[in-house]
């Protein structure tokens, strides 16, 4: 009798170990797909051609020297995305991390691209998706972004990163582009919360300046440190928001003011 107890808990156990280990390799393998899928989508994205003329007669310290056509448009640059899947509504990037991907929306099916990807189908890992009710053009006041914390780093995994002041030193601004137009923001504020404390993801237009001001100093009294960076009213921002795990259903949000 206990013999066969014992092969009953040994043939559980086996059971057990073997859906784990299908599970862990499944999300492996996702992960896998997931960053050879927006490695394939950045290869659609145009740049606009240098001319090697202006980069010679560009003043010295003036950067990389590039001084993109005046004419070239957020449709030269994504077009094909666009066309591709009509639910992306632009691209975010922050130089020297990870991030660097599309960002979708639904306004009629909230957290579509939660759990699929950039062709609709389904994924754990999902592609960073704007909340529904925010707008790109016109541009509301906020537009949150949500994205999964990854552990590997991906999709919105690096901003753990940003809990620590240097990071946020090395990479203080963040790309946004739109169908509506490029767009660079710089961070003003890094924080953890509970939704349930402060809906930060509520905010969307402002009714008047009070409520504007009293959302930026709130993001700006959580935040882990003084960036010295502010917002006034009548600002642009974008709130990215992901998972944040020393409490329960906490979130790790990076607000930034368009420049």
């Amino acid at each position: 009798m206990k013999k066969s107890l014992l092969m009953i808990l040994a043939a559980l156990f086996f059971c057990v170990a073997l859906f784990s280990g299908h599970l862990i390799w499944r999300y492996l393998e996702e992960e896998r797909e997931t960053e050879e899928q927006f490695h394939e989508l950045f290869g659609h994205i145009k740049r606009p051609e240098l001319d090697m003329q202006d980069m010679q007669d560009a003043p010295e310290g003036s950067g990389d020297a590039r001084l993109p056509d005046p004419e070239w448009t957020v449709y030269d640059q994504y077009g094909e995305l666009f066309v591709q899947n009509p639910d992306m509504i632009g691209w975010i990037a922050i130089d020297g991390t990870r991030i660097d991907y599309p960002v979708m929306q639904t306004p009629d099916r909230p957290n579509f691209y939660l759990k699929r990807d950039f062709d609709k189908q389904n994924s754990g890992c999902g592609v960073p998706y704007a909340a529904e009710a925010c707008s790109v053009d016109p541009q509301s006041d906020n537009i949150t972004i949500y994205g999964h914390h990854m552990k590997s780093g991906e999709i919105f995994g690096v901003l753990e990163e940003y809990k620590g002041e240097a990071f946020y030193r090395e990479h203080p601004l963040i790309c946004f582009d739109t169908r509506a137009g490029f767009g660079m923001y710089e961070i003003i504020a890094v924080f953890k919360v509970n939704p349930a404390d402060f809906q930060y993801n509520l905010f969307i237009n402002a009714t008047d300046e009070s409520e504007f001001y009293d959302y930026v100093y709130r993001c700006k009294a959580l935040s882990f440190y003084d960036t010295g960076v502010g917002a006034g009213y009548g600002d642009k921002l974008i709130s990215l928001s992901t998972c944040e795990y020393s409490r329960n259903n906490n979130r790790l949000v990076v607000v930034a003011r368009k420049i």
